[in-house]
């Protein structure tokens, strides 16, 4: 099989692993209406609920890339599909609230894995001028399950009960393991030449270099900001929509699948705009679209129809899927591919922490307003703003190991 090809078929793999992973969290976000109904919830209790596979989820990120980068990626994926898909299964057999906050942690410790490990695939089968677009198409995955979930969501819910459900998801899950295990076979170095994995697993240092490099803490901050927002509305807008719209769960399912098309769409469009732009352009185009987040943001809340909610969240989808991947991309393109993984994983910790913090805390707060999510919105503005700063002081400089690793890189390709 020729390079190009086996670079393709590894793309096609990772895309199906992450739609799996994705349909796994997406149907939790209406699956909770159920959930909370079987087990006698507040708002409160399921904010936590939501919550707690973030927890486990951000807890493996530096992990999962530390491992990825000393071990091989191929092997912390496997594991990470393997380990998702065992708990995904035990959601369905969950019989009280701290059974599934427990089964929903370890889940995302399973899943924690995966996007450093597959970053770091693509860092190595990749090169520099196509890792934005072959991001762009993993990531699109998400949006892809944004588009289908709420459909198949009240379908599966409505039919065979949520319970069921979780089993037949974990099932999928160790079909594909089995897939990777299989097909997915790296090479000794990447299309650019970079370092051998051999050469990769003696690094030392790797953390406080990564750590000392300014730009890791600006990505750190806006992977934050973002994934607050973009998880905040996921995990919410269900509930929002029934409680505070009047909407049914069929209704919600064939609304949201106009938002998840933009979001598809924007994810697609967003890799080659990504791969287009010159560098240090990057600082402005994120700049700008949090500026857009944070306006049709409140322009969702105020909004005066159900359709116009729908029609600003749709809008918004475009500037958050922008975002969501230009964040790996700057990764990808500007640091060493010797330390993707790692890099990765510390970025995303700080995604992963939102997604743990915020739907917990949209529940506090809606609690504490009597039902009212308009205080929710405007946590929600404040951290689009605050992204908007990690990006106008986004600095490019590396530190001095990294740079010396990107120097041996190229010496071992001459």
């Amino acid at each position: 099989m020729d390079s190009k090809r086996m670079r393709n078929w590894i793309l096609i793999l990772l895309f199906l692993g992450w739609s799996l992973g994705n349909l796994d969290r997406y149907i939790m976000n209406y699956a909770v209406l159920s959930i909370t109904e079987d087990l006698n919830l507040s708002s409160s209790s399921t904010g936590l609920l939501l919550s707690s596979f973030f927890a486990g989820y951000a807890l493996m990120q530096m992990p999962g890339g530390w491992l990825a980068d000393r071990f091989g990626p191929r092997k912390v994926l496997i594991a990470a599909v393997v380990l998702w898909s065992i708990f995904t299964g035990l959601t369905g057999a969950a019989w009280s609230l701290a059974s599934m906050i427990i089964i929903r942690f370890l889940f995302g410790i399973g899943e924690g894995g995966f996007q450093p490990s597959s970053s770091k695939i693509i860092s190595l089968t990749f090169p520099k001028a196509e890792r934005g677009r072959a991001m762009a198409v993993m990531l699109s995955s998400g949006g892809i399950i944004a588009l289908i979930i709420p459909i198949a969501s009240a379908a599966l819910l409505t039919t065979i009960g949520w319970r069921s459900t979780f089993v037949i998801m974990g099932a999928a899950g160790v079909i594909i393991a089995a897939l990777y295990w299989y097909f997915i076979k790296l090479p000794e170095t990447n299309p650019a030449g970079n370092m051998t994995q051999t050469a990769v697993s003696n690094q030392k240092g790797i953390f406080s270099s990564l750590f000392k490099t300014p730009m890791v803490w600006n990505l750190i901050i806006a992977y934050f900001c973002i994934y607050a927002v973009n998880w905040g509305l996921a995990t919410w807008i269900p509930t929002y929509l029934v409680k505070n719209r009047g909407l049914d769960l069929i209704s919600i399912g064939w609304v949201q699948t106009i938002p998840g098309v933009t979001m598809l769409a924007g994810i697609y469009l967003s890799g080659y705009i990504i791969d287009k732009l010159p560098k240090g352009r990057e600082r402005l185009a994120g700049g700008l679209s949090c500026t857009m987040i944070g306006i049709l943001l409140y322009l969702m809340f105020t909004a005066s129809s159900v359709a116009s909610f729908i029609t600003y969240q749709t809008i918004v989808n475009l500037f958050i899927a922008f975002v969501v991947t230009l964040l790996p991309a700057i990764i990808l393109k500007q640091l060493p591919s010797s330390v993707t993984g790692t890099a990765m994983g510390i970025a995303n910790t700080g995604g992963q922490l939102a997604g743990f913090l915020t739907p917990m805390a949209i529940g506090f707060i809606v609690d504490a307003f009597n039902g009212s999510f308009d205080a929710a919105f405007w946590m929600l503005i404040g951290l689009s703003v605050v992204c908007i700063g990690a990006f106008l002081t986004l600095n490019d400089k590396k530190g001095d190991l990294l740079k010396q690793n990107e120097e041996e890189a190229y010496a071992l390709d001459a």
